[in-house]
């Protein structure tokens, strides 16, 4: 975990100024694609991801190496083509991992965050999930174990397999020739994000395009259709931490709901967005019928509002940068700690952005507890050591965060306006 989120101070700032760079190529070309709040959402909810990953949180079912001893059939030497191989096979398992997030309504829950913006940007490449809490991917890599693909090939890989996926999620490049037909580009996963039924479900690919023609999922942009961004039950949030249990607390309630014993089993395994007939006749939820015609959530934003948001993604990114920077010193109970304040900052300013009135609660909690922290060790999780004013800068910050909640909920108009 440690090597993980070293990784991550080099990956997260890349990717951040790449997310930069098409806002701000999106303004000089009077083309743009971003929202200041739903990219700040997106994000955050890329916060969120990175920090439940390096904590290393969750259940694994299996893990690849095990996998590896019991299955393997024949032993490779690391060649060129064990890497070749290796990446193939990982591609393979991302394509039916894939699938079966948008096949069964258990698996959805998963992967619902990383379609719920309304928009198409390199930001909402970052909307991943804190919901993937079993660890069943492994499984998929069993054709990897069979031909004794090394766990250290597929660790190497993984990560960037992973980060290959970032660069298509653009509406400023067009179709790429012959390029479509051998990798995932842009036009192809405009297609999947998009909410037209022309479109829905198809193009599950990672880096490789032709398993979707192979197995029946391809659909071809078309001009005649242009892709309409979203989750046809949209998520009303900006929070994304309550986006990623939206589903997941859907079909809780419709499992107590329903009557039925054996629809209460079934639910989880059911395709995504199957409900019980008595649920859903009684309970019924807004689905969006017409993807052209639909008011996107977009509650009003006072510039003031938008630049708060600003300040407190970019203070909690220089946190969660520390964190990884000064990882092996914090220790992992503390790790535990300083995740938390985070997640509950996170939680705080998207609230605020959302105009929900209990947000300032969330953020002078956060506050006073980060005070009382700083207080009580008279240093901010071995910051003092590398910044000696470092303590009070963060104090300050929770000040600021304190009345920042505070005049945001009580002293600019409140009109949650959608």
């Amino acid at each position: 975990m440690e090597t993980y989120a070293t990784a991550l101070l080099y990956a997260i700032p890349f990717f951040i100024g790449l997310v930069l760079f098409e806002v701000l190529y999106g303004h000089f070309a009077k083309k743009q694609m971003h929202n200041v709040m739903d990219t700040i959402s997106s994000l955050s909810s890329g916060l969120t991801n990175v920090v439940k990953d390096s904590l290393g949180l969750g259940i694994i079912i299996v893990t690849y190496p095990f996998l590896l001893d019991f299955f393997a059939l024949t032993e490779i030497k690391e060649t060129w083509l064990i890497w070749i191989i290796g990446f193939f096979a990982l591609d393979f398992a991302g394509y039916w991992n894939h699938r079966l997030s948008h096949s069964i309504n258990f698996f959805w829950n998963q992967h619902v965050i990383h379609h719920s913006s309304e928009e198409f940007n390199l930001a909402c490449a970052l909307r991943q999930s804190i919901s993937n809490l079993l660890g069943y991917f492994p499984l998929l890599l069993i054709p990897a174990a069979l031909l004794g693909v090394p766990h250290k090939v597929i660790a190497i890989l993984a990560p960037i397999h992973l980060f290959a996926q970032f660069w298509y999620h653009t509406r400023h490049i067009g179709k790429m020739g012959w390029l479509e037909y051998i990798i995932i580009t842009p036009s192809q996963h405009r297609v999947h994000h998009a909410i037209n039924p022309e479109y829905i479900d198809k193009n599950l690919g990672q880096i490789f395009s032709f398993w979707d023609r192979m197995f029946g999922t391809f659909q071809e942009e078309l001009p005649e259709v242009p892709p309409q961004y979203g989750v046809l039950k949209p998520a009303g949030t900006w929070n994304p931490i309550l986006i990623n249990f939206q589903h997941i607390w859907r079909l809780v309630k419709d499992a107590w709901r329903t009557n039925s014993y054996w629809d209460k089993l079934r639910i989880w395994f059911m395709p995504t967005g199957w409900r019980p007939e008595d649920v859903k006749e009684k309970y019924p939820i807004q689905i969006i019928e017409d993807v052209y015609n639909f008011k996107k959530y977009k509650p009003k934003a006072s510039k003031e509002l938008k630049a708060y948001a600003i300040f407190q993604l970019l203070a909690n990114t220089r946190l969660m940068l520390f964190m990884f920077y000064n990882y092996s010193e914090i220790g992992f109970s503390s790790l535990l700690l300083f995740g938390a304040y985070i997640f509950i900052g996170i939680y705080g300013y998207s609230t605020l952005m959302d105009k929900e009135t209990y947000a300032v609660w969330i953020e002078i909690f956060r506050s006073i507890a980060g005070l009382a922290l700083i207080f009580v060790t008279n240093d901010w999780f071995g910051l003092n050591s590398y910044l000696p004013i470092g303590s009070y800068l963060v104090g300050l910050y929770f000040v600021v965060t304190i009345f920042g909640g505070i005049y945001f909920s009580f002293f600019e108009k409140n009109d949650k306006i959608i």
